[in-house]
């Protein structure tokens, strides 16, 4: 097994130097050319005395952002994406918290760049790939490498609305490829079609596997995550057969009849993460694309990315849950109850993650990593870390591991303690809605669903009498023209939380 995650990129390199690594449909890089730009950037970094230390990336979603990833990488460095995406306060918080002293960047970022309070030096992607290799100094710097290094950062959205930088090595991202590409049937002929972000470990699945396969990964301009028949001709355009994306890119594609337009032709492994698939949106997949393999894939940030997978081998109806299956070889999952035992057979628990897939931790913050990254409970004999996700699960009759909701959506109403993803199960449903989400307002004891559909909330009330107790029942129904998601393709539970506070206001 490696050792080094550029292994997969000289491995690479050396068996089909020629081949289109990565492309966003206008332009590509082989993977001779990703191998010799992120070498030249290295070479680069190293003459600018950089070495164990962060080095910001500020690029467009392009393939040649990943080659200054793996750039990054080759100095010795470890790298951090932001985005012209994301909030111009999340970007500051993120300078802040690296303070690093060089960022990277390319001809449609670098004014933008400029803007921000950046202490470190701005430099042009052109600028650094034009540098004269110099093997002897990679080298040197590849030999006095070790696999708990850091290689990159990525920030996460905290519980504050403070983003967290979590830190991953090269051993729990190899760790991670490696068991993915045993569990799922991944091959040579794999086409990818990214659709996660860059400045995401989600993307990780496509980057890597695209080196370890020697496949070919397209990313997916975001623009056509809003044209839904444009983009599933995006995906036939470039025979794309393998997907990974987040249930709100796959809900927003079956959800408005897209497939009585156009149909993916070539998919042939179709795996979703981030959220529970509701189950009508997943039924329209299964009989628009029959003969693919759906995969559910279920993990943290922390545990670099997804720990645990279940392969859809039969069919579920209405009310059932799909489940996130077992873990990946070399990893366990704890259910651990309020008293930190083992939670009892079909008890639920909070799933907490063992093995080496576990992050570093949390950069330039030890009390956030030491309360979220523990000691083991269920022994004191020896260190041995485990990361609590706050997520509630349990297992099914069949073993499988099930998600339940997160641990901060379980409230106490009416005296009932209630799981506020229960709530939003069901009302996904109800016949003309396409996703929900619920908070709940403390101060004024009510439960507030919001939804996105043609149904009308008297509907949605009518229904959730049939399938849930009256104390579950929402206090108020907002319809809403979109559910607002955070980057990663989760309900931003926060936005809607704010929606409550302004509708407060508003009201007196």
């Amino acid at each position: 097994m490696q050792t080094h995650i550029l292994d997969y990129l000289t491995d690479a390199v050396r068996y089909a130097p020629d081949k289109t690594a990565y492309s966003d449909g206008t332009d590509s890089l082989t993977f001779r050319e990703v191998y010799e730009q992120s070498r030249s950037i290295g070479t680069f970094l190293c003459g600018n005395q950089v070495g164990r230390e962060p080095v910001v990336v500020f690029m467009e979603k392009h393939p040649k952002t990943i080659a200054a990833f793996y750039g990054v990488i080759s100095a010795g460095a470890y790298y951090v994406p932001i985005d012209v995406e994301m909030p111009v306060e999340r970007i500051r918080l993120i300078l802040e918290n690296v303070q690093a002293g060089v960022m990277i960047c390319d001809a449609g970022t670098i004014e933008t760049a400029r803007t921000f309070a950046f202490q470190g030096r701005i430099v042009s992607y052109e600028e650094c790939c034009h540098t004269d290799i110099d093997e002897a100094k990679l080298e040197e710097i590849y030999e006095a490498s070790i696999d708990t290094d850091p290689i990159y950062i990525v920030f996460t959205s905290g519980s504050t609305g403070v983003p967290k930088g979590v830190t991953a090595c090269h051993r729990s991202v190899i760790d991670y490829i490696e068991h993915l590409a045993e569990a799922l049937p991944f091959a040579e002929d794999t086409v990818f079609g990214n659709q996660a972000p860059l400045y995401m470990d989600a993307c990780l699945r496509e980057l890597l596997l695209t080196l370890k396969f020697r496949a070919t990964a397209y990313l997916i301009p975001r623009e056509l995550f809003l044209f839904p028949v444009k983009l599933v001709e995006y995906l036939n355009q470039y025979r794309i057969n393998t997907i990974c994306w987040v249930v709100s890119a796959l809900v927003m594609i079956s959800s408005f009849d897209t497939f009585q337009v156009a149909v993916p032709e070539y998919l042939r492994l179709i795996a979703f993460v981030s959220e529970v698939f509701p189950i009508v949106q997943f039924h329209k997949w299964k009989e628009a694309v029959p003969n693919a393999t759906y995969v559910n894939l279920y993990g943290p940030t922390e545990a670099t990315g997804v720990c645990c997978y279940y392969i859809v081998d039969r069919e579920f109806q209405a009310g059932d849950v799909i489940p996130i299956g077992r873990p990946f070889r070399n990893t366990q999952i704890l259910l651990l109850d309020e008293q930190n035992r083992e939670a009892a057979p079909g008890e639920s628990g909070e799933i907490c993650i063992r093995g080496s897939s576990l992050t570093l931790g949390y950069y330039n913050d030890l009390q956030k990593t030491s309360d979220s990254f523990t000691q083991n409970p269920l022994h004191a004999h020896y260190p041995e870390r485990i990361y609590r996700t706050g997520d509630i699960g349990r297992r099914n009759d069949r073993g499988e591991l099930e998600f339940v909701s997160r641990k901060d959506y379980q409230i106490k109403h009416m005296g009932h303690r209630i799981e506020l993803g229960e709530i939003e199960a069901n009302v996904n449903l109800v016949e003309g809605v396409k996703m929900a989400g619920c908070v709940y307002d403390k101060t004024r004891s009510k439960i507030v669903l919001f939804y996105t559909g043609t149904a009308q909330p008297r509907e949605v009330t009518a229904a959730l009498r049939t399938k849930v107790p009256r104390y579950m029942l929402p206090n108020k129904i907002i319809q809403m023209d979109r559910i607002p998601l955070t980057a990663n393709g989760k309900i931003n539970r926060l936005e809607l939380e704010k929606k409550v506070q302004e509708e407060k206001k508003d009201n007196g």
